[in-house]
């Protein structure tokens, strides 16, 4: 497999990734948290979760519309989501509320992830950019 391709594979599973994430931190967002590693969440910090649900549901929204058309501007926006991710969950890890063996590496990983996307995504841009796809259009 390709890097090209990976990368469109890798945007079709975060489609499926953050619909799910979203729809559960809005609907059962104690129970997203457990799975994650997270202790019993107080109200206000379970509040707090259920509030990224719908960023999380315009990520998968975002990477609906990059599936589909495949623009330039798509993958470069993103490049530019995922670069806003790149420490949210390594700062996020640093709560006690973690407990879970493991939970804290998975957060730092999720950074990892973020940073590959960023670039990767961002690599996509240039190349439909200036690859085949862009000269496909121009002919239609």
């Amino acid at each position: 497999m390709d890097a090209e391709r990976a990368l469109r594979l890798t945007n079709r599973n975060m489609i499926a990734f953050d619909l799910v994430l979203g729809s559960a931190a809005i609907l059962a967002p104690a129970a997203t948290l457990a799975v994650l590693g997270h202790d019993q969440p107080s109200r206000d910090a379970e509040h707090l979760f259920r509030r990224c649900g719908p960023i999380w549901l315009t990520f998968a929204a975002a990477h609906a519309v990059a599936d589909r058309r495949g623009d330039p501007q798509d993958w470069w926006a993103l490049a530019w989501l995922r670069g806003t991710e790149l420490t949210t969950d390594a700062l996020w890890s640093r709560s006690p509320a973690f407990s879970r063996p493991g939970a804290r590496t998975g957060m730092w990983l999720a950074g990892a992830a973020n940073l590959a996307m960023t670039i990767g995504f961002g690599w996509l841009a240039q190349r439909e950019r200036g690859g085949r796809r862009g000269q496909r259009r121009r002919g239609r």
